[in-house]
């Protein structure tokens, strides 16, 4: 049987709500659904200078900000599935195809103005991509764990920091998108995943040298875009 925490538990501090999240629903881990999240054993990465190629820097600069924000917003999801609230807002936001904008519209200089969208007031501007959060939780997480290499022959398929992240989509990103799409989701199923997801989470971030979950790092918000550097801030 499930020992949820109330409604208002969830809610309260940033710092209590994490607690009550991992504390009360880790159990939940030991289910099927959760024994699908076991990934690859962590190999450390040995530093960003430790390998032969310079991409895990790059990557570090290009994706950090973006798998934290992820993280932060999958951690904000808690209260309303704890709660058992499949058409909380913070759901649907999360889900939303047009949640968040991937590639901002550029302006257009002269030379260039004919390959851009005219506006109603005669200005150039290229067009605006935008995305769900759950797509860009995957999408950057790929991409960061990608990086994580020192063999360019290797299969990004072989990496384990790749492994971790499908393990997590698969068994999480995956089941909660498909639940949530229904007219009538499984409330069980759907925290299942979910929990099961914080213990596969903690698996991933230590590969890509970043805290883990219940650290208080993803209380906060972050900047998507490019970092100046390839330190956490």
């Amino acid at each position: 049987s499930y020992n949820l925490p109330s409604a208002k538990q969830a809610t309260s501090s940033p710092s209590s709500r994490r607690s009550v999240l991992l504390t009360s629903l880790l159990p939940l881990i030991a289910s099927p659904v959760a024994s699908q999240l076991k990934p690859q054993p962590s190999i450390a990465s040995g530093g960003a200078t430790a390998g032969k190629y310079t991409t895990i820097p790059i990557a570090k600069r290009r994706y950090y900000g973006r798998v934290q924000q992820s993280i932060h917003e999958y951690l904000l999801l808690g209260p309303a599935i704890v709660k058992g609230d499949m058409q909380a807002q913070a759901l649907k936001e999360f889900l939303d195809p047009q949640g968040i904008v991937v590639v901002e519209g550029l302006s257009f200089t002269s030379e260039n103005r004919k390959s851009c969208l005219k506006k109603a007031d005669g200005g150039c501007k290229g067009e605006e991509i935008r995305d769900s959060k759950i797509n860009d939780m995957r999408t950057s997480m790929y991409l960061l764990g990608n990086a994580f290499r020192f063999n360019q022959q290797k299969a990004p398929e072989n990496l384990p920091t790749v492994k971790a992240a499908k393990s997590f989509f698969k068994a999480t990103l995956d089941v909660m998108e498909k639940e949530l799409g229904k007219k009538n989701p499984d409330v069980k199923k759907v925290q299942k995943a979910y929990v099961g997801g914080l213990e596969v989470l903690d698996t991933y971030l230590d590969l890509v040298e970043l805290p883990p979950v219940e650290s208080g790092n993803y209380d906060k918000t972050f900047e998507r875009g490019i970092g100046a550097n390839a330190r956490i801030t």
